[in-house]
């Protein structure tokens, strides 16, 4: 088997390209366990090989590289290779994630096409078969989602490294799994039970988003190359600054966004009612703003009614007062960073890496 090159470390495109015939030759490999399975099998991994393959920027696998190369792993070499495929096996994490999520919120679009359960139902449709083509769409998408988490742990311990490697892992690799699941349970109890708090709002995005975009990718990349407890412990702050900064400039596009550039439809949060620490915020203000958006959101808006709650939203002063927080979160990472007890090469790499993932217009 031919490994993928190390990435040069300048930024986040160069890493992506490594990453990606890193992840089409583990699938590549999956092919001997799927097809025996049968064609209706085949058919349907095929649906998650095209939702990972053409996905987003591959934020978790950098931040797990350039963790990595924080703690003194190689940037170049066998080792490397194999970091860099056990880094790529986040996108099969995210896509667990991604996959249920969008069946959780019945999200209709995914990076500019239909989502995984709508994409089956579908097909359910188009082929006539017997019962309700959304009840399959959904079922064939839930076990895509746990076969992604699985092929996550295949890929990521398939990729080569020495055991102790693993050992000094395992831990972080958990909690990430654990935690991003938690959170989204947290996420929709706090739906559930109308809890409107900003508190709720921002555990929520702690555990769900923070965790496995930033924090974890960067600890887990940290202990693979063998760092030392104060790097990881730096580092794992830094991650939670720039994975709370990059929700909260996502929650601002989910409400604001171009549907061109982000690939959802415009106004999509605000359909669907998402407990943002933004809508919080705005909800928090009280007063006539606060009442109309509380009477608009999570309901099936128009155009025009977007606009309104859109309007509703930046009375409350709410839009201004996240954008303060995610420069202030990424400053205070910025400082961190800088004294940071890592390796000096890596540093640049993790300042490009937080430039790309709060300055960004998707």
């Amino acid at each position: 088997m031919t490994l993928p090159v190390a990435p040069p470390q300048t930024s986040l495109q160069d890493i992506a390209a490594a990453v990606q015939p890193a992840l089409e030759s583990f699938l590549d490999e999956r092919r001997d366990l799927v097809e025996p399975v049968g064609p209706v099998f085949t058919e349907a991994t095929a649906g998650l090989e095209r939702f990972v393959l053409r996905g987003g920027k591959r934020i978790r696998p950098a931040f797990a590289w350039a963790g990595w190369l924080a703690g003194g792993g190689e940037a170049a070499g066998d080792v490397a290779r194999s970091a860099l495929r056990a880094c790529a096996s986040l996108e099969f994490v995210q896509a667990c994630a991604l996959i249920h999520d969008d069946i959780i919120d019945a999200s209709l679009t995914r990076r500019g096409f239909p989502t995984t359960h709508r994409e089956f139902a579908q097909l359910h449709a188009e082929r006539g078969w017997s019962g309700s083509s959304e009840k399959f769409g959904e079922a064939t998408a839930i076990l895509l989602g746990d076969l992604a988490l699985a092929w996550a742990d295949d890929m990521f311990l398939g990729a080569g490294l020495a055991p102790e490697r693993y050992l000094r892992a395992a831990r972080a690799w958990a909690a990430m799994r654990t935690e991003v699941l938690g959170g989204q349970l947290l996420d929709i109890v706090s739906e559930a039970s109308r809890d409107e708090s900003e508190d709720a709002a921002e555990r929520v995005v702690r555990f769900k988003t923070a965790g496995y975009t930033v924090e974890r990718p960067l600890h887990v990349g940290a202990a693979l190359a063998g760092a030392s407890d104060a790097a990881i412990a730096a580092l794992r702050e830094i991650g939670v600054d720039l994975g709370v900064a990059f929700q909260l400039r996502d929650d601002l596009l989910g409400a604001f966004g171009d549907p061109a550039v982000t690939g959802k439809p415009s106004g999509d949060d605000l359909r669907s009612g998402k407990h943002t620490p933004m809508l919080a915020h705005a909800l928090a203000t009280g007063g006539d703003a606060a009442a109309e958006l509380r009477g608009l959101v999570g309901t099936d808006l128009d155009d025009a009614g977007v606009e309104r709650a859109r309007a509703a939203l930046r009375e409350t002063g709410a839009p201004s007062a996240m954008q303060a927080r995610v420069e202030e979160l990424t400053a205070r990472a910025t400082s961190a960073l800088a004294e940071a007890p890592i390796d000096d090469g890596a540093r640049p790499v993790l300042a490009g890496l937080a430039a790309v993932l709060v300055d960004r217009s998707a």
